[in-house]
């Protein structure tokens, strides 16, 4: 039996029309959003939940800096970003580490850099990779010798907390009943640190202002800004002065004091004959506090860097998420602590656990 023909009519091939239109519009939106989604998911969300900073340190083995990045962590659990820690210790390593950052989606970064004078280096690789930049501990100088005052910073009263610790040793060569031409103050130099620089020169100053003689002032100049660096510079100095019965010793950090001391003791110094007072507070002073024996490891000026960790990353975040600029300079001091005190000290600064 023949199959008859199925005559379209002129309503059914309207129909037909229609639905290949309404399918068409559904694919075509369809590709509009996952088009819409990818590109979204490719831009840099500025959300609390999207935010990444990065921290850049020049020392990333020194206690100090090692808190720092803890302190920064606590900020971005309070407030929901993440922290991408970098040791920079070069220049190179410094740029190199910002196009990573930038790379990683960061939308700004605070940093100690290694060099002061890579200042206008560090702007304008900041400004190429758009990314906000706040300095922590060391400050800019740009090419004319002064501070980049555009760069917000947070930094150290460093002349003051060098004051602090020259009438600490002041205090103690008196105590001690040294006599002044029997005494001398071991200055552990690194001059091509502006910081540096401004804490010796305290510590210097405040002695001479509690009568201490100019002339019995020994310039030691450390290569590095470590333990051994302070090691290094004292054997020179003690070899050059064996006149000197007793020894004040100080300078940039604690590590510089503490590698003058253990010279000291190497040369057949005793324990009585050695007052070092360091600066920071870090791991290597808490380290000689904590032996059951008396160390020539007198005090430390605590430098909370709580406030340096923490704070720069708060700033920079209200920064990147509300557009409220940091203060231009926040300078912090510090407090004297010794075998007596720096645990309660170290508490009320969230630097000590049970």
């Amino acid at each position: 039996m023949a199959k008859q023909k199925t005559r379209t009519s002129f309503g059914d091939y309207v129909n037909f029309k229609e639905g290949l239109v309404k399918k068409s519009l559904i694919v075509v939106a369809l590709i509009i959003l996952v088009v819409t989604g990818v590109f979204a998911g490719g831009q840099k969300d500025s959300s609390s939940d999207a935010v990444k900073i990065g921290f850049l340190v020049k020392m990333p083995e020194e206690p100090w800096f090692q808190n720092e990045w803890m302190f920064a962590d606590v900020a971005g659990e309070d407030y929901g970003f993440e922290v991408l820690k970098i040791g920079t210790q070069d220049g190179e390593k410094v740029l190199a580490a910002i196009d990573n950052i930038a790379a990683q989606g960061a939308q700004g970064f605070v940093i100690c850099t290694p060099d002061v004078k890579l200042g206008s280096a560090i702007v304008a690789k900041a400004e190429a990779n758009g990314l906000k930049v706040f300095s922590v501990d060391d400050r800019f100088i740009g090419a004319d010798g002064n501070p980049i005052k555009a760069v917000p910073h947070m930094g150290i009263s460093a002349y003051e907390i060098g004051k602090q610790v020259g009438y600490t040793m002041a205090e103690q060569m008196a105590a001690r009943g040294w006599a002044q031409e029997e005494t001398g103050f071991m200055r552990i130099s690194f001059n091509e640190l502006p910081t540096a620089v401004d804490r010796t020169t305290g510590m210097t100053d405040a002695l001479i202002e509690k009568g201490f003689d100019a002339a019995y002032v020994f310039e030691s100049p450390e290569k590095t800004t470590d333990t051994e660096g302070g090691f290094n510079a004292a054997s020179i100095t003690i070899t050059k002065n064996p006149q000197i019965k007793h020894w004040l010793v100080g300078g940039l950090n604690d590590e510089a004091a503490l590698g003058a001391i253990r010279a000291m003791e190497g040369n057949g110094f005793a324990v009585d004959d050695i007052c070092g007072v360091g600066i920071g507070g870090s791991g290597t002073a808490v380290s000689e506090f904590q032996k059951e024996e008396v160390t020539g490891f007198y005090a430390t000026a605590l430098i909370s860097p709580k406030r340096h960790g923490y704070e720069t990353s708060e700033f920079l975040y209200k920064w990147i998420t509300e557009g409220v600029e940091p203060p231009a300079t926040t300078w912090t001091t510090a407090v004297m602590i010794g075998r007596d005190n720096f645990i309660e000290e170290m508490k009320a600064n969230g630097l000590w656990t049970e």
